[in-house]
């Protein structure tokens, strides 16, 4: 039986099983499509002790991420994102000259290059090195390496804002991660940890952001467990609109003090139930919806003639369109801005990746935006589509066309 990487409980409670995947980040090359490729279960559970929502590890971390297709520059609503928490936390912690940030996960430099213009010192921990190359390219200095005890002890004690976006779920070893973070953080130092937040998974049906490189689901509840059991104390939450509803948590050593926010959010994770394993069973009902709810718009639209393109070739595509078996007999294809995911297809569905321009070559019906935590980017960049009558369609958590 399965345990819980956080606490050891056993594992028993499923919240979606979807069935036999790809890696999501697995694109495949175009001189390879004669070749067969890897598929893993996938099948979330619940710790009925702690609550983390986890999947299996089913490949090494440097199997997964050692080479990254994923490049955060790419997205400027993403870049906003950088700018606004860059220019707030600055202000908050007063950092300047003499201070030090460290990213973890610092992909291409998307936020330390606001610090590094700002003059603050900053430092990127970056496992893929093609990523990392990039990063360097802008003078970022970036280590090529996963982060955990190992890596932190270079940096013991030494970091006055250590910064986790959109990390701590794809950890395999969540006690080594978060002890490392323990030990690299100053003792006035601050974390700052973005994730999905569970709570917003649940409530809207977002199960294509389950794949096998998230380990982790995460809710403020399960948090707040992982990073005491480490001496660290979440002191600050902030409620967040980036892929689908987020949270950013302030954690520091323990015995600081903590904001009202905290108990309150906390709080409102109880009142939805995820201290109850009922809800969880919720979720996997409504997982079953969305798969019948896309299936029926795309064949609808296909007995109707009309021709259907995907936008964005994100990791969550792979989990939505495999688990719904979805191919080429009702998606062309899809675009993506990123030039690292051109030329290649989804893992899979072989669904081919083409630049944005296709869309305006092609001229489809209806583009599906697979990447709907960025649809009013997308429907801002692609708005033209409505020139000769193209509508867009979200697919979570149910199909429904959008204006």
């Amino acid at each position: 039986m399965m345990t819980c990487r956080f606490c050891n409980a056993p594992l028993s409670e499923i919240v979606a099983d979807l069935g036999v995947l790809p890696l999501s980040n697995a694109y495949v090359h175009p001189h390879r499509l004669q070749e067969p490729e890897l598929f893993y279960p996938l099948v979330a559970r619940v710790c009925g002790q702690c609550f983390l929502v986890q999947v299996p590890s089913v490949e090494t971390p440097e199997h997964i991420f050692g080479n990254y297709a994923y490049f955060s520059s790419y997205s400027e609503s993403w870049l906003d994102h950088a700018r606004a928490y860059f220019r707030t936390i600055r202000e908050r912690l007063g950092l300047g000259s003499q201070s030090k940030v460290v990213e973890i996960a610092s992909n291409d430099g998307y936020l330390l290059q606001y610090f590094q213009e700002a003059g603050i010192p900053v430092l990127g921990i970056e496992p893929a090195a093609n990523v990392g190359v990039v990063a360097r390219e802008k003078g970022i200095e970036t280590w090529t390496k996963f982060f955990g005890v190992s890596t932190a002890r270079d940096l013991a004690g030494s970091v006055d804002l250590l910064i986790a976006n959109n990390v701590l779920a794809h950890v395999p070893d969540i006690n080594d991660f978060v002890e490392g973070m323990r030990i690299a953080l100053a003792p006035r130092g601050t974390i700052t940890i973005e994730f999905p937040h569970l709570l917003q998974i649940m409530r809207h049906s977002q199960f294509d952001t389950i794949y096998h490189e998230h380990y982790s689901y995460l809710s403020l509840l399960t948090v707040q467990q992982i990073l005491a059991a480490h001496g660290l104390a979440v002191v600050d939450v902030e409620e967040l609109t980036t892929h689908g509803g987020s949270l950013r948590v302030h954690a520091t050593h323990a015995g600081q003090e903590v904001s009202p926010r905290v108990e309150a959010l906390l709080r409102m994770e109880e009142d939805f139930g995820l201290r109850n394993l009922e809800a969880y069973r919720r979720f996997a009902a409504g997982v079953r919806s969305c798969k019948r709810s896309l299936l029926q718009f795309l064949i609808a639209a296909r007995d109707e003639g009309k021709r259907v393109a995907g936008y964005g070739a994100p990791a969550k595509a792979s989990t939505l369109l495999n688990y719904c078996g979805v191919r080429t007999d009702f998606i062309d294809y899809t675009v993506d801005r990123s030039p690292h995911k051109q030329g290649l297809y989804l893992p899979g569905t072989r669904i081919p990746i083409h630049a944005p321009g296709m869309i305006n070559e092609t001229r489809p019906d209806y583009v599906l935006i697979f990447v709907w935590n960025l649809k009013d980017e997308v429907m801002s960049q692609m708005a033209h589509i409505r020139e000769w009558g193209g509508q867009f369609v979200i697919p979570i958590p149910d199909a429904r066309i959008v204006s």
